[in-house]
Formats: structure tokens, sequence, C-alpha cells
């Protein structure tokens, strides 16, 4: 069984108002530090047998909208 990690999150060009609102919060409280903060989402599937391209047509199928969002892949095995 592998294990495969789909990371996806809004394209840079796009505003992110949850980043923006996590990163104003954190500034209030004291982390003066963070200059941005972006939020996306973590998508684990547990696959019998690992295919990139079946992967990759999840991901533009249902998991990630292309239009708006980037996905990474990683296989964890």
């Amino acid at each position: 069984m592998t294990t495969v990690r789909v990371y996806v999150t809004l394209k840079p060009s796009l505003l992110d108002s949850a980043g923006r609102t996590v990163a104003g919060a954190l500034q209030k409280l004291g982390y003066a530090e963070l200059e941005q903060a972006r939020i996306g989402k973590l998508i684990e599937l547990k696959l019998e047998t690992y295919d990139e391209a079946r992967v990759k047509a999840m991901c533009d199928t249902l998991l990630a909208n292309p239009v708006i969002e980037d996905y990474k892949i990683e296989v964890a095995q």
C-alpha cells in the first residue's frame, strides 16, 4: 500500500482571505516577524498501487480546482 499526500493551495496570484486573517491574528498576538500566511489543505490517499497519471487525474477532477488552485503530490510510501 502506498500513501500519497496531495497539498492543495490557492494560486499565488489570488488573495487568500483566510491566510490574511490568520496572519493578522498572529501579528496581533505578538508574532511581528510574520509577513504572510497562506492556508491550504492536505489530502492523504492510501492506494493499492501508485500511478502518477491516475493521481493527477483525481486532483484535476475532484481534489483541486485547477483554475484557482495548485497542487503538489508527495509519495510517502
